[in-house]
């Protein structure tokens, strides 16, 4: 990745000055379209509601006559990355995909030299995702993931539908088996772990929770009654109910107690906010600072939201988590290249060693395709499935 970051990163700032002076060589065909660069120019005359002006760098920007029926019309410029985080809230989509999104539109205009992409299409996305895999050697599932960011790019910022799509056919992705850690293995990941990191690995494996999932946990998604946790918006947006571990109950509500004390710190302090999801805020303006809404696991520091000025409290970043987890599974000694997500693997294929029926482990993990889950049957050390070497039916060497 960080090869095919600076390939794409010289790729598209080889000069200010020649950047510049091929924005205004490459927009003097196109119909409709207007690049300037540090020079004013006479548009020419417009014959698509969509006019395009430049900046030095990736400060591009799309202006959107009335009438031109798009939800952000109205005659003002918009620069063309402000233009995809809008349709990106429009979407809904995650905050990683728009990360994501973001980056590959950033790298994918740089590969080209600051072209825009109104007059870019099939040939110049062909060419992006070839250089991605022959030069950046990354794999199918990152040359997909750009794949989809340009598909998104044209076909709801730009609406420009792509007619060839033969040219850029999805990477064949290799199917591999999910690491999986014995039940000896999860016990001494878990023992380097202490407090607040401890709990949250309890939980990744305990209730098969993603590790976003486990950061966002909110205190209302607890249910000690039924023994159970919602999931809010997890992956694709959905939302789940998994199993709360009666072995962790005690400790899970010791921490609440205490993040109930800092939660009446904050409020002393006149503080105590988290952010709501969507418009929530809007609709229940005091609701940010009820204890229901509070992160089960939350960060040390509060900060200041620059748009309410409220002082608020985010969730422990997942970062933190990852690297307690890297070293706890280090000092281990455990071999496998297992992560945090690997406990979410060792839950499902443990539930299945243990005769849990495949249906009821599907959803327990939230996913859409009974095949997703028909994945850790692949892994399971015993079974009705399981098969004997014929190596361990041979006698005994002493028998000969």
């Amino acid at each position: 990745m960080r090869e095919e970051t600076g390939k794409a990163s010289r790729s598209g700032s080889s000069g200010g000055s020649q950047d510049r002076a091929s924005l205004g060589h490459q927009e003097a065909g196109a119909p409709g379209v207007h690049l300037a660069g540090t020079a004013n120019r006479a548009a020419p005359a417009e014959q698509s509601p969509l006019r395009i002006y430049g900046q030095a760098g990736l400060s591009l920007a799309l202006v959107l006559r009335e009438g031109s029926g798009r939800p952000w019309g109205g005659g003002e410029p918009i620069r063309l990355m402000d233009l995809v985080r809008r349709t990106i809230e429009i979407k809904h989509y995650s905050r990683a995909t728009a990360r994501a999104y973001s980056s590959w539109i950033r790298r994918f205009i740089r590969f080209h030299r600051l072209r825009h992409p109104s007059e870019m299409g099939e040939a110049e996305i062909a060419r992006f995702l070839s250089g991605l895999a022959t030069e950046g050697r990354v794999s199918a599932s990152t040359q997909n993931q750009a794949l989809n960011a340009l598909l998104f790019l044209y076909r709801d910022v730009l609406g420009k539908d792509l007619e060839r799509l033969a040219d850029v056919a999805r990477a064949k992705e290799s199917r591999r088996l999910p690491i999986v850690l014995t039940r000896l293995e999860v016990r001494r990941v878990l023992d380097q772990l202490r407090g607040t990191p401890w709990l949250m690995a309890s939980l990744l494996y305990g209730s098969g929770l993603r590790l976003m999932e486990c950061c966002r946990l909110r205190v209302k998604d607890i249910d000690f009654a039924s023994s159970s946790i919602t999931v809010h918006e997890g992956k694709g947006a959905k939302d789940r109910v998994t199993l709360l571990p009666a072995s962790l109950k005690h400790r899970l509500a010791q921490h609440l107690n205490k993040v109930h004390r800092l939660h009446q710190e904050d409020l002393y302090q006149g503080a105590g906010w988290v952010e709501l999801s969507h418009a929530l805020d809007r609709k229940y303006p005091n609701a940010g600072q009820e204890w229901r809404w509070q992160w089960v696991f939350p960060a040390t520091r509060t900060y200041t939201d620059p748009r309410t000025q409220q002082h608020r409290r985010h969730h422990l970043h997942e970062t933190v988590l990852q690297r307690l987890v890297r070293e706890a599974i280090t000092r281990a000694g455990i071999l496998k290249p297992a992560s945090c997500h690997t406990f979410r693997h060792s839950f499902a294929t443990h539930l299945l060693e243990s005769g849990s029926d495949i249906r009821t482990v599907q959803e327990l993990l939230g996913h859409s395709d009974l095949n997703t889950t028909m994945i850790y049957t692949h892994v399971l050390n015993r079974g009705p499935g399981a098969v004997l070497s014929p190596i361990d039916h041979l006698p005994p060497e002493d028998s000969e």
